[in-house]
């Protein structure tokens, strides 16, 4: 077995699946509390992408940036965080909120619409043109780690390690804060946590905000690594991340987060071991078996139904 080679896929797999769960989380925190598919949110994740390369071109762009490129790439995450955030929650008040107590389909239509509408008023003002990031400029090549032939950039390392800090700091929202004791409660019986005084509107807002906070950071993480960004990018990565969280166990936190290493390393593996052509052929076909085997997902409960 060629070791240097599974250790460079197991890598590339550890660094896509960690951008996946990042937009997994997003998808599991709505559906907990509304039981709502937001199929909007890749594009935030297009919309994240996009404003980390305004900024990096604000600042100078990546060959001669204004400020050191630590602080540049921070300054880059925490800006497409904050504006990801409120488009979230500007998308829950004016398009999800009027339609809570409507029938389950008209929420997932508006959520289409505002999917169409996202990514047409992205084309509108930046074109079809391919935005890219340069990564390899903004950050020194000769910065990687070495074993063998295995040569792995340091930006990869970057944004696993961005992402797991991102992901331990929801865990901590959720189980140690006022916040997230209300999101649960609310989660779990809505009616009955607002009679219990809990503002059921701002937790559900503050679940977008934080859920879409997450996927503008996944976006820059994306450019990232990839180096390109456009119009169209929110597509692919709303429908790996919703993969990511129904294989977890959809409503399932850490299952989200597992959902996102296995898709990304299922893709990577094939993508080296078989091929790159129907890699994702390959893997939504794995994984329509593996839904077959175990429906409710790797972390996921069966659901109690009444009788």
């Amino acid at each position: 077995m060629n070791w240097d080679l599974f250790v460079q896929l197991t890598m590339n797999g550890l660094t896509l699946g960690s951008v996946y769960a990042l937009v997994a989380l997003g998808f599991s925190m709505v559906y907990g509390i509304l039981k709502l598919l937001n199929f909007a949110h890749g594009d935030v994740v297009m919309v994240g992408a996009f404003i980390g390369w305004g900024i990096l071109s604000w600042l100078g762009g990546p060959t001669s940036p204004n400020i050191a490129v630590w602080a540049l790439i921070t300054v880059m995450i925490i800006g497409a965080m904050i504006a990801c955030g409120f488009l979230g929650m500007a998308i829950e008040r004016f398009a999800y909120r009027p339609l809570r107590n409507a029938p389950r389909i008209a929420p997932l239509i508006s959520a289409l619409g505002v999917s169409f509408f996202i990514q047409n008023s992205v084309l509108l003002l930046y074109g079809a043109d391919f935005r890219t990031y340069d990564t390899f400029e903004m950050v020194d090549p000769g910065l990687a780690l070495e074993w063998g032939v295995l040569r792995v950039w340091i930006i990869r390392l970057v944004v696993m390690g961005s992402a797991v800090a991102m992901m331990g700091g929801l865990m901590v929202i959720v189980a140690r804060t006022r916040l997230g004791k209300a999101m649960r409660a609310t989660s779990f019986d809505r009616e009955a946590a607002a009679m219990m005084g809990i503002d059921v509107d701002r937790v559900i807002a503050a679940t977008f905000f934080i859920g879409s906070a997450l996927a503008g950071a996944a976006g820059v993480l994306v450019g990232l690594v990839f180096g390109q960004i456009n119009h169209f990018m929110g597509f692919n990565y709303g429908l790996k991340g919703f993969t990511a969280a129904v294989v977890g166990g959809i409503g399932s936190l850490p299952g989200a987060m597992l959902g996102g290493l296995v898709i990304g390393l299922g893709e990577s593996y094939t993508a080296g071991y078989i091929s790159t052509t129907f890699k994702d052929l390959i893997v939504f076909s794995g994984l329509i078996v593996f839904m077959l085997i175990r429906p409710s997902g790797i972390l996921g409960k069966a659901s109690l139904k009444k009788v």
